[in-house]
Formats: structure tokens, C-alpha cells, sequence
């Protein structure tokens, strides 16, 4: 098939069945593999969707400067499509990112503004929200509060799952802005009531990044919005420990190079299987493993993995 624009590669992603990772033969687990978008995750289909939306109602204008927080994959994907359509891009992240994925907002053209990384992606947010104000004539999308993220989700996302896993009984899936969390759920749940949604978090004061704990003082305005808390069926909770082991699982056994984050959403629907008689779990696979190789996540000493996880975001 022949395309116009890489742009049209965004969504469709295949799904895979890696029941060789369940602890219970009578569920099933099935990866969506959003690694396999174009510019390396889940965020590529919120970027496309939030600047067409953006250009639609002429909040983006030509020419016109966008300005967006993030620790890496939305503004990698921002950055992208910026470049694409020839807008100018500020991106606010953390110092504590990879150092691949400040690199790849170079490659993009961005510039990039740093925050504290003691200050996490919270940081970054507020920061961005202060230059909002001091520049008025910029365009802001700020991804926590578009509706474009979690629509973009509930037009593409969900129904490509309900399209090739019918047979669906829950669905798991990082808790970071929520817009993945709030689209999919939403649409899946029209189809099929029972189908039940679990939000992975990292226990309250760790880190898991690019995931969220609600009770951590920010919940995000994308998750009022679409009733986080009424659609919700229950929260999971990962240790960064977890999330490293099972993100080495998944490549080990079944030859999937995710993220860390991944290995989080794999490991909330390891434990999701456990407590079930059957059915079938879907869990995302957010972004590649490729962005963090310098981290020493997938070949370093657990241990020494783990603390290296408390002061470098994944996500």
C-alpha cells in the first residue's frame, strides 16, 4: 500500500498474542504494539490529533509557534510533526530524561527547554504554563487538558482493538495524562459493558515515570473530563522493580523491545490475569525499548537498574 505522508502510518498498529508470559492458562494476554507508529509510541496518534484539531479551529495558525511540556515521546512526536507541516516547536522536559530522546528532539528540530529533573514532568508542566502566559501569541496544546488526546483514542485506538480482539474482557493501560485510558476505555465499553478498565500507577512517592499516582497532588484535567473516576474499574499498582523485570521479560520471551512503561502495563495485566478464571487482557505497548539503551535498563545489574530508575524517566 502505497501512502501520501508518513503521517497516514500513525494508528493501525498490529496486536500479538504473548500468552507465553500469562500465569494463567486460561487467559489470554495480547500486546498492542504502538511502538510500531512512526515516530516510536502511543503519543504519535495524540500529536496528530491535538495539531489538526489545533489547525482546524484556527488556534494554530501558519508560522506559529507550539509549546508543549514532555518528558520525551509526545514531544518527539510533536516535534515530528511540527517539522512536517513547518511550524517552530518549544518543548519543556526534565534534565532526567534519556539522553536519546533530547536527541531526537534535536533530530526534529525543536528547541528544547530544561527543567529540573527533581521536579519531574510536573515541573516541566508548570513552567510551560508560565511561558503560555508571557506568550500569548503561541499555541499551547498542553496534552493534560486537549480533548484531542483521549478523542484521538476513542476514534482510532478503541475501535482498532475492537476491530481485531472482539474477544476482549479487560484492558490495561498506563495512567500518565489518561488520554489512552479515557478514549479506548470509553469506546470499548460502549460495545461491551463487562469489558473492565485497569489504570496502572506507581505507588504514591515512587517512580514510575510517564505514569501517574492520582493521589500525588495533580490529577489531570483529560481524566475529570471524561469521568476518569466513574469509567475506571479499578487502579493496579507497579513498582519500578516489577516494571524493569518485566520489561526484560517481554523481550527475552517474546522478542518485544519496549519501554519501561510497557513492562509496567505488562506486569498490572500479569497481575490482572492472576485474579481472573478467564478471558483475554489487552495491555499497550507504549513506546520502543531503543530510546533508554543508555540507561542500563535491559542489561545492567537489577539492582543497580532499579536505582536508576528512581532519577530517569522512561516515559
Amino acid at each position: 500500500m502505497l501512502n501520501d505522508s508518513v503521517l497516514d502510518l500513525i494508528g493501525n498498529t498490529p496486536m500479538v498474542d504473548v500468552s507465553v508470559l500469562s500465569p494463567n492458562p486460561r487467559v489470554r494476554l495480547v500486546a498492542k504494539l504502538e511502538n510500531q507508529n512512526p515516530f516510536g509510541s502511543v503519543k504519535d496518534r495524540i500529536a496528530k490529533s491535538m495539531i489538526e484539531a489545533a489547525e482546524k479551529d484556527g488556534t494554530l495558525l501558519p508560522g506559529q509557534r507550539i509549546l508543549e511540556p514532555s518528558s520525551g515521546n509526545t514531544g518527539i512526536a510533536l516535534a515530528a510533526i511540527a517539522q512536517i507541516k513547518g511550524y517552530p516547536i518549544t518543548i519543556l522536559m526534565p534534565t532526567s530524561v534519556s539522553i536519546e530522546r533530547r536527541q531526537m528532539l534535536q533530530i526534529f528540530g525543536a528547541d528544547i527547554v530544561l527543567t529540573p529533573g527533581e521536579e519531574g514532568s510536573n515541573g516541566a508542566v508548570r513552567r510551560a504554563q508560565e511561558m503560555s502566559e508571557a506568550h500569548p501569541e503561541w499555541c499551547f496544546l498542553y496534552q493534560y487538558a486537549n480533548n484531542a488526546n483521549p478523542q484521538a483514542h476513542y476514534e482510532n485506538t478503541g475501535p482498532e482493538i475492537w476491530r481485531d480482539c472482539p474477544e476482549i474482557t479487560h484492558f490495561v493501560a498506563g495512567l500518565g495524562t489518561s488520554g489512552t485510558l479515557m478514549g479506548t476505555g470509553k469506546f470499548l465499553k460502549e460495545k461491551n459493558p463487562n469489558i473492565k478498565l485497569i489504570a496502572i500507577e506507581p505507588p504514591l512517592g515512587e517512580r514510575v515515570e510517564g505514569l501517574r499516582n492520582l493521589e500525588d497532588g495533580y490529577i489531570p484535567p483529560v481524566f475529570e473530563n471524561w469521568h476518569g473516576f466513574e469509567l475506571l474499574d479499578r487502579k493496579r499498582v507497579v513498582r519500578p522493580r516489577e516494571s524493569i523485570e518485566w520489561t526484560r521479560r517481554l523481550v527475552a520471551e517474546t522478542g518485544i523491545f519496549a519501554g519501561l512503561s510497557s513492562g509496567a502495563s505488562l506486569a498490572g495485566a500479569v497481575k490482572v490475569a492472576q485474579d481472573l478464571e478467564e478471558g483475554v487482557v489487552v495491555f499497550v505497548v507504549c513506546d520502543g525499548g531503543w530510546k533508554y539503551l543508555s540507561t542500563g535498563a535491559y542489561t545492567d545489574d537489577l539492582d543497580a537498574a532499579e536505582a536508576a530508575a528512581e532519577k530517569i524517566i522512561y516515559f
